[in-house]
């Protein structure tokens, strides 16, 4: 089978030969897709496996409904955000376990689905949410949020240069109405949108505000600062990234052992750190990858091992 064969048209996995080789895997195994969204990967780490088990994780009721079609003794699905990583694991004594694999791009089929608000190409509800049942939307950011906040949200996550003029426009376009469909959004920064740079304007807006909806950074702090806890000695950690935000603090993490400042040392000036990097520079798809899947152009990968 082809490494870039879409193992379903839910979610094509990406760096899929790239991911696997990093985990190293062995057939008695015990390993973690803390991201299983349409189990591509999970799907082809099973394969690998004979006496080992595979643990995924998806807060989404829609993969957990794509799980069961891989229901066997060797796999366990857990419904949950990965920011429980290590209380889930915990809970069925499946600690420690030998590799983690973390792709942190929104899956191909939440893109796809309209009514799930992820996609600048339909239109639809100003949702987003990862978790159907989670307390905050986009509509809820867009409408409630101070302006402050919201020139905070578009700069900081969206990285979008006009944060400031973006937040103003919003805050004007929602007092005479609720903000409730991307179309009404789209209608309403029409004025600050650059002209010839429509799409990749409105990913940014979309990034910034998913971004906020799932508490994506904090989340990703917290599955990271667990993994040197879930992984044993020897252990590989496997993260594909999508954008620069997620990149800088897996790339910290692996080097210092946390996410912003100097890495610590001991007494005799030893780094004090859980992870060693086995690739200096991340890893891309190659443009075979990405003439077949659009969503690999951005994605960076990192591997490091547990020390």
């Amino acid at each position: 089978m082809s490494d870039y064969a879409n193992d379903s048209a839910y979610h094509r996995p990406v760096m899929l030969a790239q991911c696997l080789a990093g985990l190293d895997l062995r057939p008695d195994g015990r390993y973690v897709d803390v991201t299983f969204g349409g189990g591509g990967h999970s799907a082809r780490i099973l394969e690998k496996l004979s006496t080992g088990h595979l643990y995924s994780f998806d807060q989404d009721s829609d993969a957990e409904a794509e799980a069961q079609k891989l229901a066997r003794p060797q796999f366990t699905f857990v419904k949950s955000n990965f920011r429980h990583l290590y209380a889930e694991l915990e809970a069925i004594d499946a600690l420690p376990v030998d590799g983690l694999l973390a792709d942190l791009g929104v899956s191909s089929h939440q893109f796809d689905t309209p009514e799930r608000g992820f996609s600048t190409r339909f239109d639809g509800p100003l949702d987003m949410r990862m978790d159907p049942d989670g307390p905050l939307t986009a509509a809820d950011i867009l409408n409630d949020y101070k302006e402050a906040d919201l020139h905070r949200i578009f700069g900081m996550y969206g990285e979008v240069t006009n944060a400031r003029t973006l937040a103003q426009t919003v805050g004007a376009a929602r007092r005479g109405r609720r903000l409730e469909t991307i179309a009404e959004l789209k209608q309403a920064i029409l004025p600050c949108t650059p002209r010839g740079k429509e799409n990749k304007y409105l990913a940014q807006v979309f990034q910034a505000l998913r971004i906020e909806v799932n508490q994506e950074m904090q989340a990703l702090q917290e599955m990271l600062l667990q993994t040197a806890d879930v992984l044993r000695p020897g252990g590989r950690l496997v993260v594909l990234s999508y954008h620069s935000l997620e990149d800088r603090l897996v790339k910290n993490f692996i080097a210092k052992g946390k996410f912003f400042g100097e890495v610590e040392k001991d007494f005799f000036g030893n780094e004090s750190k859980p992870f060693e990097a086995l690739n200096r520079k991340p890893e891309e798809a190659d443009p075979d990858e990405v003439a077949l899947n659009s969503r690999a152009r951005s994605a960076k990968l990192r591997v490091a091992v547990k020390l």
